[in-house]
């Protein structure tokens, strides 16, 4: 079964640090596939789900349909940046896939799930009480649950995974409407980052400046005519994105995730006229990603946030 650790640690190191250090061709590509990636539900729009290699999930909106039962019985983490419907909505549906193909004898066992403290709560209280959906942190019984909970704090890593497909995952400050994270995800190619839904944060901001970044996978959920609501509601409009892409040296390749179907083109024509030397598209679903992983040569020392 995957491993898990979680610690705090200390600073970011250099960039030349991080590139000096050799990849190890042993460990297996880091792969990513972008399950939903909507800021709503429409006809073939899905909400937010990344499936991190075949065992780990980052989120679990509705994207998460679109995985066959085989591939969800395979999921042995979810990593959640936060407790809104969107990014939650099928964990209900997957535990009950799980109960049924994965607490058998000879089964997989518990899905874990990893969030912040405020989130696991929300999911104690409002999913998993029996009213809106059956328990399954007490089924099939309370000392082997279906789901088993794991909380974290911004700015802590997690291992995940096992063997060749170990991962590292940091978690990333955000300014939404409820406790929050990002997740980044190292590779040795820098840092696959997802912001979550969050508006400006200085705090991330200032630390993704300071790490070396592959891919960027941020929100920008509203036009910038609506900058009040999306100031409100926590998310980032193009206008926004701008100015904080000014952060970020290099040329990186920026993926605007989140978009609201009504919305959505309003957005991209404001984000494409924005002047910078990143390479900015929109995030689509089934969209992959494949990196070279990180070995343990790589440190993983990172930013505690706030400091």
């Amino acid at each position: 079964m995957a491993t898990m650790m979680a610690h705090r640690s200390c600073r970011p190191e250099a960039h030349g640090d991080y590139w000096s250090m050799p990849i190890d061709f042993d460990v297996a590509p880091v792969r990513i596939r972008v399950l939903g990636c909507s800021g709503a539900i429409g006809a073939g729009q899905r909400t937010t789900a990344f499936l991190l290699d075949d065992r780990v999930l980052l989120d679990c909106g509705t994207g998460v349909g679109e995985l066959t039962v085989e591939e969800m019985a395979q999921i042995d983490d979810v990593v959640l940046t936060h407790a809104h419907l969107d990014h939650v909505q099928l964990l209900p549906m997957l535990a009950e896939v799980a109960c049924e193909t994965r607490m058998i004898p000879g089964g997989r066992g518990p899905i874990r799930v990893h969030a912040l403290p405020e989130t696991l709560e929300a999911l104690r209280s409002h999913l998993f009480n029996g009213v809106i959906w059956p328990d399954f942190l007490r089924i099939p019984s309370v000392d082997q649950p279906t789901l088993t909970l794991h909380p974290f704090a911004v700015g802590d890593t997690l291992r995940l995974g096992t063997g060749r497909a170990t991962r590292r995952l940091l978690l990333l400050p955000a300014a939404h409407a409820v406790p929050a994270c990002g997740i980044a995800v190292d590779t040795a190619e820098g840092w696959w980052v997802f912001t979550g839904d969050s508006g400006p944060h200085d705090t991330c901001w200032s630390m993704l400046a300071g790490i070396p970044i592959a891919q960027l996978v941020a929100d920008v959920s509203f036009p910038n005519e609506q900058a009040a609501l999306a100031e409100r509601a926590g998310h980032l409009i193009p206008a926004t994105l701008a100015r904080l892409l000014q952060r970020l040296p290099g040329s990186i390749p920026v993926h605007v995730s989140h978009l609201k179907t009504g919305d959505a083109d309003r957005v991209m024509t404001q984000v494409w006229s924005i002047d910078t030397p990143h390479r900015v598209s929109r995030l689509v679903r089934e969209q992959r990603f494949e990196m070279a992983a990180a070995g343990d040569a790589v440190t993983d020392a990172v930013a505690r946030a706030g400091r």
